[in-house]
């Protein structure tokens, strides 16, 4: 409907008047927007986006307390209340039974707690050669454990 209706004033106004441009205009993106929306590349744009936010949040948090948090009233101080009163935050609970704890997904990477994203990605890579089914020396389930790993540690 949208589409017609902006073709329908294009159409018109090089026709008759150029001034009609102007109303084809908000109706042209209207109808952008719908597509957008319609085809699914609007929810895949916000997932990417929120993923890109999370991945920040996780490599902040992983730097650890006493960087530097700004200036003013809405400062927080270094380390988190719950750090500062020495309790251990809390990590997702798992919604799989399979799916690893973060401890755990560390430790079948092989790579320090906190490692940034580079060395675990690159960690489960040389897994993954390692103990793929395809491989000579390949284990289906040990490779079913990396990727699970790797995919908790990612996801984080």
């Amino acid at each position: 409907m949208f589409a017609g209706t902006t073709v329908l004033l294009a159409v018109l106004a090089f026709a008759y008047q150029p001034f009609l441009l102007l109303f084809a205009l908000p109706f042209g993106v209207a109808t952008y927007f719908l597509w957008y929306h319609a085809s699914g590349r609007l929810t895949d744009r916000v997932r990417r986006t929120a993923d890109r936010g999370r991945r920040r949040r996780a490599n902040a948090a992983a730097e650890g307390p006493g960087g530097f948090e700004g200036f003013g009233p809405g400062r927080r101080a270094a380390g988190s209340r719950r750090e500062r009163a020495g309790e251990k935050s809390r990590e997702r609970p798992r919604q799989n039974p399979n799916e690893p704890s973060i401890a755990e997904a560390y430790r079948t990477l092989g790579v320090d707690p906190g490692a940034d994203e580079e060395a675990v990605r690159g960690a489960y890579r040389e897994l993954a050669k390692s103990t793929h089914p395809d491989a000579d020396s390949g284990d289906e389930e040990a490779f079913k454990r990396v990727t699970r790993a790797y995919e908790r540690l990612v996801e984080e």
